[in-house]
């Protein structure tokens, strides 16, 4: 019978990552692939599977260290790779490329989390304001830094800026950061919900019972929790905990690429939007996003809004 050849990953090539840096990489048996879109909860999970794996508040390293963010072009491969390998913990990896572009292995768990593309969309542009994008050009290309941006230049508004998240309709394989684009990485892994390696969870609901949310997560890694141990790990994983361990958690990778490391946790669902957007943008958005999902992941997807403040 003739072998049959795995599928040819997509690669993701947009902003600080590419997916290539995957080729090659070996897995272990129990990793944990953190697979989600910016601003949807990555930096979340990475901190509840560091207190479910560790079983303690008092992380041993920077959760950078502890979990990696492999296809990060900004840290040498190699020292990415040194890092993980000479890891002798359950290993829980961090990347933004969507499933269809990293290596498929049975003996992983694929984590993934969604969030209302209307939460999103203002906390990416708060983000991004966020982002020291200068520095990060000269880390990018040292020998062609940045031209000074010029004075007279007037900055988009806020509206203009979340319409152009929302409308941006480069593929995601050279753009990750807009709103098909995390459709697209979001339907992969609605596709994938019931698979045995697959896990799908949703920001609103950890915002909503955050203990519970972890319980269940610790049930699908298969990780027992003594009860007594709980209510600290839960606390732990808060917002406000979080960010009072600012330098210690914030995906920085030591690297100075944010202005601010308390502002990039911004918590909760972000109605900001209301107020930026007008009724008409707002029945845009609705228009354009019942195109690129079906309704169920649609109706999963947005779960929340209208009870939320």
């Amino acid at each position: 019978m003739p072998e049959i050849s795995p599928p040819e990953l997509r690669r993701y090539r947009s902003g600080l990552t590419d997916s290539s840096r995957w080729a090659g990489f070996v897995f272990r048996p129990g990793d944990i692939v953190i697979s989600a879109p910016s601003k949807c909860g990555t930096t979340w999970l990475q901190m509840i599977c560091a207190l479910l794996v560790f079983q303690t508040p008092d992380l041993q390293a920077p959760l950078t260290t502890l979990s990696p963010w492999l296809d990060m072009r900004l840290r040498p491969l190699p020292e990415v790779l040194r890092i993980l390998e000479e890891q002798q913990h359950r290993r829980f990896i961090k990347t933004h490329t969507p499933l269809d572009g990293l290596p498929h292995d049975p003996a992983v768990t694929y984590l993934t989390i969604g969030r209302d593309p209307r939460d999103v969309a203002p906390s990416m542009d708060a983000h991004r304001r966020n982002l020291d994008t200068g520095h990060i050009n000269e880390l990018l290309d040292p020998a062609h830094p940045p031209q000074a941006r010029p004075a007279t230049a007037a900055s988009p508004t806020p509206r203009e800026r979340v319409l152009d998240w929302f409308l941006d309709a480069r593929p995601a394989t050279t753009h990750l950061d807009s709103l098909r684009a995390m459709i697209n990485h979001l339907s992969q892994a609605w596709d994938l919900r019931d698979a045995p390696h697959t896990v799908l969870l949703h920001y609103a609901d950890l915002a909503r019972d955050l203990g519970a949310q972890m319980r269940a997560l610790a049930d699908r890694l298969a990780i027992s929790v003594p009860e007594q141990r709980w209510p600290s790990l839960i606390r732990a994983a808060t917002f406000e905990q979080m960010r009072s361990r600012a330098v210690a958690v914030l995906p920085d990778e030591g690297l100075r690429l944010f202005k601010d490391h308390q502002a990039f946790f911004a918590h909760g669902p972000d109605r900001t939007i209301n107020t930026v957007l007008t009724t008409g943008d707002l029945e845009r958005y609705d228009a354009l996003v019942q195109t690129l999902a079906p309704v169920d992941m649609l109706d999963w997807l947005h779960r929340g809004w209208a009870a939320s403040p």
